[in-house]
């Protein structure tokens, strides 16, 4: 939220006390003096009264993970593991998935606790593109690379998919790149062609590839420059 409005959401504060100490630049917002009453603050920032902490700011999180298979995307589940399962950090309830992946699906996953970083991620408006490395139970045909380029219509959802790029590696494996996430989406793909996907694997996320060095099963923290590069 903006600035003044977090001051003034303070009970200690009124308006025209907000106005005096952006105008006298009393307050910074990690380690800025800030003056702009527009400047944006969020859960992460630190916030202080001259000398005098208003907010502390928790710290963002991301990590980055070598999903294996037979395992469910999300926070909990009743019957199998999770995601989640396999960090061993502290408060992983903060925690959320940016890009869920199916349960035999393997490869690229990014958790956060910072939703605006993994909406920039994820969401189709930002164009960032998903890639896909896919094996199918059939040849692929010369044909689907057009068809994927100008769209499929879903009647289940009553849409067109974003153009997609498709690049063959052999008769029966590809690398498919797309800019949403919906539901089953690359499955369904190639099922226009009654063409059944038994392996799929995120190879990686707009700038962010899944690292090699990481096995199944296996997560990191992000590097300053790879959570800057989103």
């Amino acid at each position: 939220m903006r600035v003044d409005r977090f001051l003034s959401n303070l009970p200690r504060f009124n308006r025209k006390q907000v106005r005096l100490l952006l105008v006298e630049r009393r307050i910074s917002v990690d380690g800025q003096a800030i003056s702009d009453p527009h400047h944006p603050v969020s859960e992460f920032s630190r916030v202080l009264l001259d000398d005098e902490v208003l907010q502390a700011g928790k710290p963002a999180r991301y990590f980055m993970l070598h999903k294996p298979q037979g395992c469910v995307s999300a926070t909990s589940d009743p019957q199998h593991p999770t995601v989640l399962d396999l960090l061993d950090e502290p408060d992983k309830h903060e925690l959320h998935i940016a890009g869920r992946l199916d349960f035999n699906t393997t490869g690229l996953m990014l958790i956060t606790n910072d939703g605006q970083w993994s909406r920039r991620l994820t969401q189709p408006q930002t164009k960032l593109p998903k890639v896909y490395y896919v094996e199918t139970e059939q040849d692929i045909g010369p044909q689907y690379a057009a068809t994927f380029a100008a769209g499929l219509y879903f009647a289940f959802e009553d849409l067109t998919t974003q153009p997609a790029e498709l690049e063959l590696l052999g008769p029966r494996t590809a690398r498919l790149s797309i800019i949403e996430g919906r539901y089953h989406q690359v499955k369904r793909m190639f099922g226009h062609f009654d063409n059944k996907v038994i392996r799929l694997h995120r190879e990686r996320m707009g700038p962010l590839e899944l690292d090699a060095a990481l096995a199944p099963g296996h997560y990191r923290a992000l590097t300053e420059a790879e959570i800057q590069q989103v």
